[in-house]
């Protein structure tokens, strides 16, 4: 894959990405972990025959058979932020869920700064700070509102800690096996496995209705297992802060889509404030792309 199909390819990505929260708020009767079971079990579905297709799918059982403890705890990260994301979106707007998500960078510095003792540039420690300020200030609008949009939004947080910690355990990986190191795409599937039976028995009985089922059905293919393997593809050939930035377009597609597709427009203060922590992050992001341009020239 060329650079410039990377690029196309992570842009598509984003744009799949993003059409979650449009397509939950059609849902006609089902309920928050409901939503998530009928996700996370097509998403399985779809995943192993795309994997197993990909690997072959006797290599595919041994990988997860032999991945050991790092490859386990990375799945469960995958779980939490497949289960967390959608009952998040059934509290909250989406606008709150997908600025809350792009967090996961800056919990990903912070995590490797205090567990891998990786140091931090002056310029990511100002975009914390930036961030932080843009979440307090959507977070502060809230405390006054209805309950459920507060829980949403604190739920919603736990998806860029999952994804925070995985990519602190595949850093790890990298650090302890730098000639060998661990396949770790067969966690998404383990991730989406997990959220699916964890999710069964919360969704008993089951209200969806037909329409519903077919939503979440190509939310899980379309919108999860298809991007996913794209993006692992686009990953070998684009730089962290390429993907990073690229990764931003999630949040204004998916802000964009809902405000068009619905009746949810986000609040100046969710404008205001997520305006702010996509400027940190992509200031960030942006200034390390161009020193990692300007050192071979150097």
């Amino acid at each position: 894959m060329t650079h410039r199909k990377a690029v196309a390819t992570m842009v598509l990505v984003t744009l799949l990405w993003s059409i979650a929260g449009v397509a939950t708020r059609h849902l006609q009767s089902a309920a928050a972990f409901e939503v998530t079971f009928w996700r996370s079990s097509a998403n399985a579905l779809a995943l192993g025959l795309l994997l197993g297709w990909q690997m072959g799918y006797g290599a595919l059982w041994r990988a997860i058979r032999q991945g050991g403890p790092l490859l386990w705890w990375s799945g469960l990260c995958w779980a939490v932020m497949f289960t967390a994301f959608m009952v998040a979106m059934t509290l909250t707007t989406v606008a709150n869920v997908l600025i809350t998500m792009s967090l996961a960078p800056m919990f990903t510095a912070l995590i490797s700064r205090f567990t891998l003792g990786q140091r931090l540039p002056a310029r990511t420690w100002v975009a914390i700070v930036l961030a932080g300020a843009g979440i307090a200030w959507m977070y502060g609008s809230q405390l006054g509102a209805a309950k459920t949009s507060l829980l949403g939004t604190l739920v919603s947080l736990t998806v860029p800690m999952g994804g925070s910690a995985m990519w602190a355990l595949a850093q790890h990986n990298a650090r302890q096996h730098p000639d060998d190191k661990l396949d770790m795409t067969p966690a998404v599937l383990i991730g989406a496995v997990i959220s699916a039976l964890v999710t069964l028995p919360l969704s008993v009985p089951f209200v969806a209705t037909g329409h519903d089922v077919a939503l979440l059905v190509m939310l899980g293919v379309v919108q999860l297992a298809i991007p996913c393997v794209l993006a692992v593809s686009a990953s070998r050939v684009l730089k962290a802060p390429e993907a990073a930035l690229l990764g931003l377009l999630e949040i204004l597609f998916g802000v964009a889509w809902t405000w068009l597709g619905t009746s949810e427009v986000p609040t100046p203060a969710v404008i205001g404030g997520g305006s702010l922590v996509l400027a940190a992050l992509a200031g960030n992001e942006l200034l390390a792309l161009l020193g990692k341009r300007a050192a071979p020239k150097a």
